[in-house]
C-alpha cells in the first residue's frame, strides 16, 4: 500500500481497477483547509492521462509492472513474436499493443515488453537505434542551405528526414522516441 502523500514521479498504483502512473505531482498546504496532493496520471494500458487531487492520507494497493528485455523475432499477420532469452519461448504480442515507434524495429533487436499481472499492455523499443538507408534522393553540389533535409526510406520502411549529404547504403543513428535523424552510425 502506498499513501497519496508518498507520490514520487514514475510510481504506479492501483484505484478502481485501473493501474495508474504518477506522471507529476504537487503537494498543496492552503493557508485554510486541508492540505492535498494535486497529481497528473496516466493510465500506463489505455495512455490516457487524468488530473486528480487525492487526500494525503488516501492508501492505494502498490501496482508493480513487469519490465522484461525481449528479443523481436518474427511478424506473422497482425502478431508479432518475442523471444524471452532465458526461456527461449515466443511470446505472440498484437499490434494494436505496439507504439508508433516501432516502425523502427528489425528483427533480432532486443526490446523492453511491459506487462501487469501476465498482460502485455505494451513494448518499448530501444531509444536509439541505427538502421540502413535504402532509399533517398542523391543531394546535389551547391545544395548547402542549412538545416536542409530530403527524405529517405530506411531498411524497416520507415521514412525519416536526412540532411542531404546522407547516400543510400550509409548507416544512420535514430531516436525512436521522435522519429528524428541524430547522426551517422
Amino acid at each position: 500500500m502506498i499513501s497519496a502523500g508518498d507520490f514520487r514521479n514514475g510510481v504506479t498504483f492501483e484505484e478502481d481497477g485501473q493501474v495508474l502512473q504518477v506522471v507529476e505531482f504537487q503537494h498543496v498546504k492552503p493557508g485554510k483547509g486541508a492540505a492535498f496532493v494535486r497529481t497528473k496520471t496516466k493510465n500506463v494500458i489505455t495512455g490516457a492521462v487524468v488530473e486528480k487531487s487525492y487526500n494525503p492520507t488516501s492508501k492505494f494497493p502498490t501496482a508493480y509492472i513487469e519490465r522484461k528485455d525481449m528479443e523481436f523475432s518474427y511478424k506473422d499477420g497482425s502478431l508479432y513474436y518475442f523471444m524471452d532469452p532465458e526461456s527461449y519461448e515466443l511470446i505472440p504480442i498484437n499490434e494494436t499493443e505496439l507504439s508508433d515507434s516501432f516502425k523502427f524495429i528489425k528483427e533480432n533487436m532486443v526490446c523492453r515488453v511491459l506487462s501487469y499481472k501476465g498482460q502485455v499492455f505494451g513494448v518499448e523499443p530501444p531509444n536509439f537505434v541505427e538502421l540502413k538507408v535504402t532509399q533517398t534522393d542523391p543531394g546535389f553540389k551547391g545544395d548547402t542551405a542549412t538545416n536542409t533535409t530530403k527524405p529517405a526510406t530506411l531498411e524497416t520502411g520507415a521514412e525519416v528526414n536526412v540532411p542531404l549529404f546522407i547516400d543510400e547504403g550509409e548507416l544512420i543513428q535514430i531516436d525512436t522516441r521522435t522519429g528524428e535523424y541524430m547522426g551517422r552510425a
